[in-house]
């Protein structure tokens, strides 16, 4: 399959991406999905940061994610949730 180049939208901000074309609909629901959350977090609490509720929406899916999986490897996670806040505060 050749690759994509899309641009999304996540937060408020664009990122652009290389794909295989039979991802794109896997990380456009994702995509959606995220801006969602972000959304009903703000709507539900008094939260405006953007990191802060990016922050709690990698907190909500990772935490689903060790429900149905119940073996994630923690210190993977938690670099992955350290990488995330890095780049957030190095924007």
């Amino acid at each position: 399959m050749s690759d994509l180049s899309i641009n999304v939208n996540i937060g408020g901000r664009n990122y652009p991406l290389t794909i295989s074309r039979n991802e794109e609909e896997q990380i456009r629901k994702a995509v959606s999905e995220i801006n969602n959350n972000i959304k009903n977090l703000k709507e539900n609490y008094a939260v405006k940061d953007m990191q802060d509720l990016l922050a709690m929406t990698v907190l909500q899916y990772a935490s689903e994610t060790v429900k149905v999986n119940n073996s994630v490897e923690f210190d993977k996670l938690q670099d992955a949730v350290l990488a995330l806040n890095s780049e957030l505060k190095n924007s």
